[in-house]
């Protein structure tokens, strides 16, 4: 894959402008399983910075310890990104509030 391949995507995804068009997006593009995988991730994310500890996460999710290392790890080490849609989902919330 090249830097080239990833803007298109990227600009593919930005270019969506509902909910609805970006789940119809994700369904054509992913598979179910790919899918679950991403919105496990996220959640396991979510819980992770609320300090919930990985046998709570593991409890609630069924994620792997294994995949909750690994984000925990892109928590705390990785481009910001799980912190930045994390800190935004927080601020939109509050100001729907």
């Amino acid at each position: 894959m090249t830097h080239d391949d990833m803007t298109h995507l990227l600009e593919a995804i930005l270019s969506l402008k509902s909910k609805e068009e970006l789940e119809r997006f994700f369904t054509d593009l992913c598979t179910i399983q790919e899918i679950n995988s991403m919105v496990q991730r996220y959640e396991v994310a979510l819980q992770l910075d609320q300090g919930l500890t990985y046998a709570q996460i593991a409890a609630v999710t069924h994620a792997s310890t294994a995949t909750i290392s690994r984000v925990n790890r892109s928590l705390v080490y990785g481009e910001e990104g799980y912190r930045t849609a994390i800190e935004r989902m927080r601020k939109q919330e509050n100001e729907d509030l």
